[in-house]
């Protein structure tokens, strides 16, 4: 197996869950990958895994990865990730954007005091869900700040793919972006994610945008959303109520074969990971609006 043989990938939010399984997966098909992520420890049980551990595993079945740690909330960092991988591995000529701020990635910090929390709270050790009424400015930014990121290290890769005759970025995006779709809405609909969600709509756009411009020579710009829920560390903190359900390792499997497609016949789409595996390529429908009025589930990817 050595479709990715000789390119370079970065593979970003790479310590655990899809980020994890996309570099194992590119490693396996040759791709000499950077991992990178914050995490160089574990801080919470609940989310485990390490960039280091990543590479580890990719290394102990004979791929070549490196691990960054980078905060791509920082533009410092930004810079530096793409500066030491294409210092360590060559051109960069696939970068995956999978990096996205869902659940805590460094230690807790002490919070100021605050008043005590309404009969309507969610109950204490479980993460509530956000909302438009209750989260702060700084807080919603932060979801944001991975779009600019993905941004960036588009811009700083592209003059690699452009020497190289082209190259392949696949923004990961979700069914969230979509959500909820238009009102009226049920009494007790579920709640959305309206930082994630809309951040993941400005980066299929952002797609789109890339993709129209980036013709000469063509590099192909894709957004892949999860077909069906994918349970990973990452939505597992929130929930494990799972309806219908598909492995990482088959969304990995997507992202390498979008990571070999012809610009000239796919480009500038939205799909879902299933579209992909079976060779249909069809611009993703978010069947998840269906069911998103009917499941409490979290949105994944």
């Amino acid at each position: 197996m050595n479709g990715l043989a000789g390119r370079a990938a970065i593979v970003t939010g790479s310590s655990r869950g899809i980020g994890r399984a996309i570099a194992i997966a590119m490693a396996a098909e040759g791709a000499a990958v950077a991992v990178t992520a914050r995490t160089e420890r574990v801080w919470d049980e609940r989310l485990p895994g390490t960039i280091d551990e990543t590479v580890a595993e990719i290394e102990a079945a004979g791929g070549r990865a490196i691990a960054i740690r980078a905060d791509l909330s920082d533009e410092a960092d930004r810079v530096r990730l793409v500066a030491e991988a294409r210092a360590a591995l060559g051109p960069i000529t696939i970068l995956v954007n999978n990096a996205a701020f869902t659940v805590p990635g460094t230690p807790s910090r002490p919070r100021p005091a605050q008043a005590a929390p309404s009969a309507s709270a969610a109950p204490a050790g479980k993460p509530s869900w956000p909302s438009v009424a209750t989260t702060p400015l700084r807080a919603y930014r932060r979801h944001f700040e991975m779009l600019f990121a993905a941004y960036e290290l588009m811009q700083f890769v592209m003059p690699d793919m452009q020497q190289a005759g082209g190259g392949h970025i696949i923004n990961i995006t979700s069914g969230a972006s979509r959500m909820p779709g238009e009102g009226p809405y049920p009494p007790r609909a579920p709640k959305t994610l309206s930082g994630y969600g809309g951040s993941k709509a400005a980066l299929e756009h952002l797609t789109l945008t890339a993709a129209y411009e980036a013709v000469d020579p063509p590099i192909a710009v894709n957004a892949l959303a999860p077909s069906t829920a994918i349970p990973t560390p990452g939505s597992n903190y929130y929930s494990r109520e799972w309806g219908e359900y598909d492995s990482d390792a088959n969304f990995a499997e997507a992202v390498v074969r979008l990571a070999q497609v012809d610009p000239q016949q796919v480009n500038g789409r939205i799909l879902g990971h299933r579209d992909v595996l079976d060779g249909s390529f069809r611009s993703y429908v978010f069947g998840l609006l269906d069911s998103f009025h009917n499941s409490n589930a979290p949105v994944s990817g």
